[in-house]
């Protein structure tokens, strides 16, 4: 199977030296071959073309199986929005591209930074969750890039698997999944959605306001699909004009669901509007207080929060105590009466 890892990851790893690096052709008849059922399979490597539709549809028959596995490291020929897009939607947990740097790769497979958790039913109903939300998103930014409508249905689904996940298993247990097995844009746009619905809970919100919520959050990153991967990957602070485009994602995804009829105008105003200050000191648009609605002060404050607490390879997590005494430092910006409401989501939920 092209190139796959499996059983105990550190005992195979000096095996693995012997492997990355040469290029190994994935045929879908060697994916129907695959034994991964009934086996202790820690991690799987897989090299394939996903221009090859009978790759895909294997891949596709094979979802529930490779979401068992913890880690899912795609290697692909080049790293293209489509082709990394394609990657997550297949169940990816990481993307790395092909002929692939052996340095990188085992240090994906030998990471233990990430959060552990005991392989139990309600996280495996949190895997679940974070795995479709996760496809949801893959897709729902390759309609971004391919003009393509987006399944707003399906979006919808996904947000309400993950409001039952926490709501059943609690935002720590999802924290723990969502950083366990995602990462990058992906990972953010889920940390964002959990805590938005713990926010939602916490405040004992009614069912359809927690469906505002859990779109608004599903759907407030859209923008990023016209960012390139170099810059929303990059370890470190960002430049002058990389800045500048990143600041141009709240616009973008705007643009890209103003014209679809699923889409109500309060998820537009948040998708537009997450990243404003009641000081006007945001952006896109500089607006003050009276011009932010409730909505988007909620999704600003979880916003902010996930993006502090997510994990990244190149720096240790930082303590939710430490993301809410930054929130609360935010003078002026956030919502005071919100923000203390916000603390018992923070800090012990």
């Amino acid at each position: 199977m092209g190139v796959h890892l499996v059983g105990d990851t550190v005992a195979k790893l000096s095996a693995l030296r012997g492997i990355v690096g040469k290029r190994y052709p994935l045929k879908s008849e060697l994916l129907r071959e695959a034994a991964l059922g009934g086996r202790n399979i820690d991690a799987i490597v897989v090299a394939a073309d996903l221009r090859d539709v009978d790759n895909i549809a294997v891949l596709k028959g094979m979802s529930k199986k490779l979401n068992r596995i913890p880690k899912r490291i795609f290697l692909i020929d080049q790293k293209s929005r489509l082709s990394t897009v394609q990657a997550y939607a297949l169940g990816a947990t990481a993307v790395l591209s092909s002929p692939v740097n052996p340095a990188k790769l085992l240090a994906k497979l030998a990471d233990t930074k990430a959060p552990t958790v005991a392989p139990d039913i309600s996280l495996a109903n949190g895997r679940e969750a974070a795995s479709a939300g996760a496809a949801c998103i893959a897709s729902m930014f390759e309609s971004v890039l391919s003009g393509t409508t987006i399944d707003v249905e399906g979006i919808q689904n996904a947000g309400r698997k993950i409001a039952e996940s926490v709501e059943e298993n609690g935002l720590s247990d999802w924290l723990a999944t969502v950083r366990r097995h995602h990462e990058g844009t992906y990972q953010h746009c889920l940390l964002v959605t959990g805590v938005t619905v713990d926010f939602g809970l916490s405040l004992g919100v009614p069912k359809v306001d927690l469906e505002r919520l859990y779109m608004a959050a599903m759907f407030h990153d859209i923008g990023k699909a016209r960012i390139p991967l170099t810059i929303l990957d990059k370890p470190g602070r960002l430049d002058d004009e990389e800045r500048a485009l990143v600041e141009t994602h709240p616009g973008a995804g705007f643009d890209a669901l103003k014209d679809n009829p699923g889409i109500t105008p309060e998820i537009l105003d948040a998708v537009r509007h997450h990243h404003e200050y009641l000081d006007g000191s945001g952006y896109p648009d500089g607006l003050c207080a009276e011009s932010i609605g409730d909505l988007v002060r909620i999704l600003t404050i979880s916003d902010i929060f996930a993006a502090l607490i997510e994990y990244r390879t190149y720096k240790p997590i930082m303590p939710r105590e430490k993301a809410y005494e930054i929130l609360h430092g935010m003078k002026g910006k956030l919502e005071k009466p919100l923000l203390g409401a916000f603390k018992d989501v923070a800090l012990t939920r």
